[in-house]
């Protein structure tokens, strides 16, 4: 009875799990002549892992507190419900794994499926920055459809790749490339904290036209990244929400451009909950950017201060589309230095709803509020700007400068404190009082100050169909009723 069992469980097609293993790996006391399956006969090196192909429920467990120097190449995948797992085991701090700048990739998963990486940390600092230089990179290199990869509660820093975005390095960096229409479908970057890597955060590369499906960026945090934080590249559907990026384009040169948050040939992207701060330069520095071969991406409940580039870029050449972009219920603060602008509309975007927005410029802010420019003969069309609610600070000053773009509609916006160029049917008002004073603090809490002080005679917008039903903060929206001008419902 006792051999029939397996045989049962086989034909049924519970196999895999029955050849799962357990491999430990111990750099201190482990020794790589033994089997790995417990602690006491833990394996030593990254080598003895890179030449075993892992199998549906194998499991890798380094040691916490020990470290290691090279690559992590794992081989082989998991199947479905049996994903293979690598983590850590024991107590104390995560376990390090260390390219050194001498390995492109310090973890390198390709075409790897049904995979999960959690609790590691991840460096990869050489003498100089190198071209592609990564801490983790995740290849799905003419494979086909590459399902379920997941990466948890990763700490990768100090990466220093070159920052031209032609040979950009990344903390880490997920790719689609070869034949036989290679794509991610599902594939999730989560609570992961990624500091200082050239030339991007978190970013996908897409050299193929088939677009991957199922990808989630979701809870992590930025800092100090030289370049882009947060890019997506050729994915349909994809979701970036809770992350916080503090710092991007750090590093980058006058003519090297870069945003905080961001997706380009993508359709569908929805990006929310995000906190950006401190985005440096010009050259593009805004907090978030729908970019071209993009159409419908909604931007939502996001919160943005002091990116010096300003706040939102919307942008396509003219031989290229980017179409229905949505951006409501954000709230932005004194982003902007005085040479860039709040909003930048390059190129020939259609179609863009802005409505339901918070923006405030400072006291020493003197900027364009919205700027239209060209871009290879590409000049927006049908921007729409609803019930907004656009602050400017006592000493401050807001611009207008539409160039050649056509179809703006304004409608039910308040304009509050100094603006310049304006369409002359659209009026400025006195300023509503909020229930604070701003401070440039991490965290949602900081916009709490922008809430109504009181309801009473509080400007109403009009009703915009399938709004999202709630604000800035989750207050659900009036059904039977004008909801409140800007990001955040007045008390009733």
């Amino acid at each position: 009875m006792k051999l029939l069992f397996p045989l049962i469980l086989a034909a049924l097609g519970f196999a895999p799990f029955l050849s799962a293993a357990d491999y430990h790996v111990d750099s201190l006391n482990g020794n790589d002549s033994r089997d790995g399956q417990s602690p006491a006969n833990a394996w030593r090196s990254l080598e003895k892992i890179n030449a075993t192909t892992l199998k549906p429920g194998d499991r890798v467990l380094f040691k916490a507190g020990a470290s290691w120097n090279g690559q992590l190449k794992p081989s082989g995948g998991g199947i479905k419900g049996s994903p293979v797992l690598i983590g850590k085991y024991g107590d104390g701090a995560v376990p390090r794994i260390d390219g050194e700048g001498k390995v492109r990739d310090t973890l390198f998963v390709r075409n790897t499926p049904f995979i999960e990486i959690s609790d590691l940390e991840i460096t990869n600092l050489g003498e100089k920055p190198e071209p592609w230089r990564t801490g983790v990179h995740v290849s799905a290199d003419g494979c086909g459809k590459l399902e379920h990869v997941v990466l948890k509660n990763l700490h990768v820093h100090d990466v220093n790749g070159d920052l031209r975005k032609s040979y950009e390095g990344c903390g880490i960096f997920f790719e689609a490339k070869g034949g036989n229409q290679s794509h991610f479908d599902g594939l999730l970057i989560e609570n992961c904290h990624v500091v200082k890597t050239d030339r991007n955060g978190i970013c996908q590369r897409g050299n193929g036209r088939t677009r991957s499906k199922k990808v989630i960026i979701r809870g992590n945090l930025l800092e100090n990244i030289g370049g882009d934080g947060i890019k997506l590249w050729g994915t349909d559907g994809g979701l970036i929400e809770r992350n916080v990026v503090r710092k991007a384009r750090a590093r980058c040169t006058e003519n090297e451009a870069a945003a905080g948050i961001w997706p380009f040939a993508c359709d569908d992207t929805l990006i929310q909950f995000n906190e950006v701060s401190g985005t440096v330069g010009t050259k593009d520095g805004q907090a978030y950017d729908s970019d071209y071969w993009c159409r419908r991406t909604v931007f939502q409940y996001n919160y943005s201060f002091e990116n010096e580039g300003g706040f939102m870029l919307i942008c396509t050449p003219g031989n290229a589309v980017n179409e229905d972009t949505i951006i409501r219920y954000n709230v932005s603060v004194r982003d902007g230095i005085n040479s860039a602008r709040v909003f930048h509309f390059g190129g020939g975007a259609k179609r863009t709803h802005v409505y339901h927005n918070t923006i405030v410029i400072g006291p020493k802010q003197d900027l364009p509020m919205l700027l239209f420019t060209e871009w290879d003969g590409g000049k927006a069309a049908d921007t729409r700007f609803s019930n907004n609610l656009f602050v400017v600070e006592d000493g401050g000053r807001a611009t207008y400068q539409f160039g050649s773009s056509s179809g703006n509609v304004f409608e039910n916006n308040l304009f509050c404190g100094r603006h310049e160029g304006l369409p002359e049917n659209v009026k400025v008002s006195p300023a509503p009082e909020f229930s604070g004073t701003w401070k440039p603090i991490p965290g949602f809490e900081g916009a709490k100050v922008f809430r109504p002080a009181s309801a009473r005679d509080f400007p109403r917008g009009n009703m915009i169909a399938n709004n999202g039903g709630r604000d800035f903060f989750g207050t659900p929206l009036p059904k039977n009723g004008a909801p409140s001008i800007g990001a955040i419902e007045a008390a009733r």
